[in-house]
């Protein structure tokens, strides 16, 4: 069977990479998507691996680009899609990257800042010119609340006291959310020994920092009294309000706004100049970014490859182990020679043996990918495992159609995924970042099929946006029940609801072509009826679906030699399911082929049935459907009860015991050992030894292979993977689904392998 079908095999294999090439091999290794490396550094920290300095660069480059990238956003512009085919740069490139992404961001930070800065002063021209230009007059009068007459002058005639002071202003603008406040707190502060007039800009602002248009409130404050002025700008600096100077003299007021608008129109151009330089630097931002992104994320995934492997003794190799599939072996040993040519010593790698379970790697593409992932989204079969997923192309989106049968909603779902499906190589679709948009476009394929069987199945339900639709001629006949049965106008008037009887000649003419019958739509007991319909073809679907599972364990049973699973697994869970909903199965079929319409009145209830063959009990008022059939039910109950033991106990027990002569076997072996040893006095205590430890070694793994308390943990297991899943993105590469099963390994020294991520582009 293909790698489809099942898991492909794999090899542990052990690579000797010359230094000088070491980078340039795991890049081209990384690029083929061939090999899965182990860590053989498991021991060592992240901060004391050779390559860690190389890593924390990649990483602090990535944080540069992270900024670069929020800076392109900002602008409101969209990186571009990076070149295909882009190789991992030499090493002594980063350095050339890292200085040109240095003055980039630098450079977009200076400008940025000056940009800043200029939108805030023009800003501040803004406002004040908006202060000068709102026709705030200057009061010749206050209010003095602190006298015995509220109409004292705030302007004292001649020659009486203090006639010395002068009235004061103070203007500025402040957010028109704080207006309010702000005036009521400088009349109570103030004791009213002021006048302060508020008024709306006629134009919204821009806001500097946020760039959205706003408006503010100006304002006009005249006082008296220096102790006055002092309070109202404490009060203004707490609500955060810009003051500006105010003259009172109309013309001087009126030059104020003429040199204000001429300095407004100076920065105007400077920020022009300052934008169209940050455009310029975002363009050559947008034009090397995204290459540099792929590039470093390559670099990066590199070095931590070769984090995973280990120095020789003269330093002048590293070595590594990795899985690879045994087919690609070949292509392995070339891409190595062509990779390490140029360092003039080639790359050696050769097979070694290994007891730890290898990786599952089933090789997909664009079409089997999404229906991998919903198999892998339940579970990641075993090494060597029959793979479900070729099978779930099928049963999933029919069994999605058998629930959402219609012709109207299944056309649409399938004209939209039959649209992703013709985009997909466009560069716009496929760069979509919206994650709702990437869910439905991983799994257009899945959504064309659940679309087609949605058809399908519509046309049998005879529903098309929840209406039946007459495609042929109905099978019944109204005409020839109102011949036959004497309906007089009389029985119409009395009764408003009629029953089309088949046994009446000429009423039932013969089945619909295809589907359901369209009468039916019109009949009261037709929820009845395709309730009635659904529910007993999902029972056959369903345990027709449960069987053909049972049936894949017999290749895995078959394939790893595990003999004694046909016997103490498959074979009761057969007898188990098709004993009782097999059984179930057979009424439902027996009743539908041997019962007519002319004893349907009398016809048995199989739910009854099914009900009292658990309690071993008969209903009088539900005749059997066939002779003899309490003696078949009781023998079916009584076998698959027998069948529970055999399932909960039988491979405990037979791997206990296996486990158990394998023990004695090896007490025997290492007894006769130490005998054979005594009886030569010459052998070295160093022998002895090194023989006892390899015995212990041995044994451990074993004893690990087979534990006393797994069998009974493990007894219940699955005989085969499931069919069918929830729809799930999948977390395995498009080309490779080389994925670790759930249940850990047996060796407890495995180490935790690493995928480099360009494997990713697949076909």
């Amino acid at each position: 069977m293909g790698s489809m079908f099942r898991s492909e095999e794999v090899a542990l294999v052990q690579l000797f990479l010359p230094t000088a090439a070491a980078y340039t091999c795991v890049s081209q290794l990384g690029e083929l998507g061939l090999v899965e490396f182990r860590d053989l550094n498991a021991s060592v920290s992240a901060f004391q691996r050779r390559f860690v300095v190389d890593v924390r660069r990649c990483e602090e480059l990535e944080k540069t680009f992270t900024f670069l990238q929020e800076e392109v956003r900002r602008a409101g512009l969209t990186l571009p899609l990076p070149e295909v085919g882009l190789l991992a740069p030499p090493p002594r490139d980063l350095l050339r990257i890292q200085e040109e992404t240095d003055r980039l961001a630098q450079e977009l930070r200076d400008v940025r800042g000056n940009q800043q800065a200029l939108r805030a002063q023009w800003h501040q021209l803004q406002l004040h010119a908006a202060v000068l230009g709102q026709g705030h007059s200057p009061p010749v009068a206050a209010t003095h609340t602190d006298g015995p007459s509220e109409r004292t002058p705030l302007l004292q005639a001649p020659g009486e006291p203090h006639q010395d002071l002068r009235v004061n202003f103070v203007a500025g603008a402040v957010e028109p959310q704080k207006a309010a406040a702000l005036e009521r707190l400088l009349w109570r502060a103030c004791r009213g020994f002021l006048i302060a007039s508020f008024r709306e800009t006629e134009q919204q602002l821009e806001d500097p920092v946020t760039g959205e248009p706003a408006t503010w409130m100006t304002f006009l404050i005249s006082y008296w009294g220096g102790q006055i002025g002092q309070k109202i700008r404490k009060i203004t600096d707490c609500f955060h309000c810009h003051v500006f100077p105010f003259a009172e003299e109309e013309a001087a007021r009126h030059a104020a706004l003429q040199q204000l608008q001429q300095q407004s129109q100076e920065l105007q151009e400077v920020l022009g100049e300052t934008e169209r330089f940050l455009s310029q630097v975002l363009g050559r931002v947008r034009r090397l970014l995204p290459s540099w992104q792929v590039q470093i994320r390559k670099m990066k995934a590199v070095y931590l490859a070769l984090n995973q492997c280990s120095m020789s003794s003269t330093h002048k190799c590293l070595i590594a182990e990795a899985w690879c599939a045994t087919r690609d072996l070949p292509a392995l040993q070339q891409a190595l020679q062509d990779s390490s040519s140029e360092a003039g010593v080639s790359a050696v790698v050769h097979c070694i043996p290994c007891r730890d379970m290898p990786p599952t790697l089933i090789r997909t593409n664009r079409f089997t990918a999404s229906f991998q992932g919903i198999v892998d989204a339940y579970g990641v079969g075993r090494y060597q495992e029959v793979n479900p997923a070729p099978y779930t192309i099928i049963t999933f989106p029919f069994l999605f159609a058998v629930m959402f049968g219609d012709v109207g909603h299944g056309l649409l779902m399938f004209l939209f995924a039959l649209a992703m499906v013709l985009a997909e190589n466009q560069p716009a679709v496929k760069s979509a970042q919206n994650e709702i948009w990437r869910t439905f476009f991983g799994g257009r394929y899945l959504l064309l099929l659940m679309g087609l069987f949605s058809i399908y199945t519509g046309f049998i339900y005879n529903e098309c946006f929840s209406r039946a639709t007459a495609i042929f001629p109905s099978g019944w006949s109204v005409a020839a029940m109102a011949n036959q049965s004497g309906w007089s106008d009389a029985f119409l008037a009395q009764h408003q609801l009629l029953a089309l009887d088949p046994n009446v000649t000429g009423v039932f003419l013969g089945p619909y072509p295809f589907g359901i019958d369209p009468v039916w739509s019109l009949a009261i007991n037709h929820l009845s009826f395709l309730n009635s319909f659904k529910m007993k073809m999902s029972v056959i679907l369903g345990v027709t679906h449960m069987t053909f599972g049972v049936v894949l364990g017999v290749f895995n049973h078959v394939h790893f030699g595990q003999w004694h699973r046909l016997l103490l697994e498959t074979l009761p869970e057969l007898v188990f399911l098709l004993g009782l909903f097999g059984y179930l199965v057979f009424l439902v079929v027996y009743k539908w082929l041997c019962l007519t319409a002319a004893s349907a009145a009398t016809a048995p209830s199989i739910l009854i049935h099914f009900i009292n063959m658990f309690l071993f009990s008969r209903s009088p008022t539900n005749r059997q459907l066939f002779q003899g059939q309490e003696v078949v039910q009781s023998t079916l109950v009584v076998l698959a009860l027998a069948m529970v033991p055999v399932l909960l106990l039988g491979t405990p027990l037979f791997l206990r015991r296996k486990h158990q002569r394998h023990q004695s076997r090896r007490r025997r072996l290492l007894d006769e050992d130490k005998a054979g040893l005594l009886s030569q006095p010459d052998v070295s205590v160093a022998s002895q030894n090194s023989d006892e430890e390899k015995a212990g070694c041995l044994g451990d793994q074993e004893e690990e292979e087979v534990g006393v308390g797994t069998p009974w943990v493990a007894g219940g297991q699955r005989p085969g993977l499931p069919l069918t899943a929830a729809p799930s993105p999948s977390s395995s590469c498009p080309r490779y689904s080389c994925t670790r099963p759930s249940t850990p390994s047996s060796s407890a020294s495995a180490a935790s392998p690493t995928r480099l991520p360009t494997c990713a582009s697949g076909p």
